[in-house]
């Protein structure tokens, strides 16, 4: 195995400045790092990464806590892909923990990214309430950023986005052409996105002075297959709707298979939206109606803060992004239009 003496000795120059051109502590010429550099590639030299760990006080990696029952789906999917990409382009590495089923596990995965030694945190949480994770921040050296969540003492540590107000939005656009008749399926109601977009349904219907009909409202499990569900429970309890609002678009694509197999046309006799937006939306047939929410610059404007903070930087501000209503084929004019 090559040493660091021998990698010097190739370039010639001494061991100590091969230690500052891989710490980057310390001037050297730019001579003298290419020099190095290339007695390192012609030497297979891989220098001890513990050792350069303790010595410059940085891993060059971010932790991401997320419960793995949002593994599965596009969704995720998205947001792990932007969070690795973006994570490579500032040349460090992205390591996941598991936040499992609860909040003591996904305190356990923070204090196992903590423990690896991980310059910085993102979270991304299912059970963790506010208060804990304001105790979190306030509690670790290292920066921590919250993902998709609204921070009360640490504002300018979460980056999120106003489900609520979206699905208020979302809702709102039906009955301005003219549904009253509007089913919802909810996504599963332990999680904080789901009871914010009911939330939202609810507001817009008392809004506009429309009676709430509890009936009309389903729980789903975020996949497909509740969605189907959620169609089937309505129609087995005799309701009638013109729209429905599913709560993400695994869960809307599911409805629309349930209601064509019921005899049921989309957008002719049921609108649809979902939310999430995912790629697949306009190429279903009809085209689906979403709510998008920008996953992408929400991962990077974490990442671009957790940078940020590792430089020294501090932020007042906090940031909201607010979600968009994608109109395609799967919304019409309703019966009140």
């Amino acid at each position: 195995m090559t040493t660091m003496l021998e990698v010097a000795k190739r370039a010639g120059v001494s061991k100590a400045t091969v230690s500052r051109v891989l710490s980057g502590n310390g001037y050297v010429s730019q001579e003298t790092k290419d020099r190095v550099f290339q007695a390192i590639d012609e030497s297979g030299y891989r220098p001890n990464l513990l050792a350069r760990n303790l010595a410059t006080k940085r891993t060059q990696t971010l932790g991401l806590v997320v419960t793995n029952t949002l593994y599965h789906g596009v969704y995720f999917s998205e947001l792990l892909f932007h969070a690795a990409r973006m994570t490579e382009e500032r040349g460090r590495q992205l390591i996941l923990a598991d936040g499992k089923h609860s909040a003591e596990e996904e305190r356990e995965a923070i204090q196992y990214l903590l423990d690896m030694r991980c310059d910085a945190i993102i979270i991304y949480p299912r059970f963790l309430s506010v208060d804990e994770m304001d105790a979190i921040i306030q509690d670790h050296s290292q920066p921590v950023m919250v993902l998709n969540r609204r921070l009360r003492k640490n504002s300018s540590h979460c980056v999120w986005s106003d489900h609520i107000a979206s699905s208020e939005a979302a809702v709102t656009q039906l009955i301005k052409l003219g549904h009253r008749d509007i089913a919802f399926i909810t996504g599963s109601l332990d999680s904080p996105t789901g009871i914010e977009r009911l939330s939202g349904y609810k507001a817009a219907l008392a809004q506009h002075q429309i009676p709430l009909r509890e009936s009309l409202i389903v729980e789903g499990k975020w996949n497909p297959a509740s969605g189907a569900a959620g169609v089937s429970t309505l129609l087995a309890r005799g309701e009638t709707f013109s729209a429905l609002v599913a709560s993400n678009d695994d869960m809307a694509i599911g409805a629309i298979k349930q209601l064509h197999e019921s005899g049921i046309a989309t957008p002719a006799a049921v609108s649809v939206i979902g939310f999430d937006d995912v790629a697949i939306a306009p190429y279903i047939v009809p085209s689906l109606s979403s709510v998008r929410v920008p996953v992408t610059e929400m991962i990077k404007e974490t990442i671009s803060r957790l940078i940020f903070m590792l430089d020294g930087g501090d932020f007042t501000s906090q940031q909201n992004f607010a979600g968009e209503l994608i109109l395609r084929d799967s919304v019409v004019a309703g019966p009140h239009r």
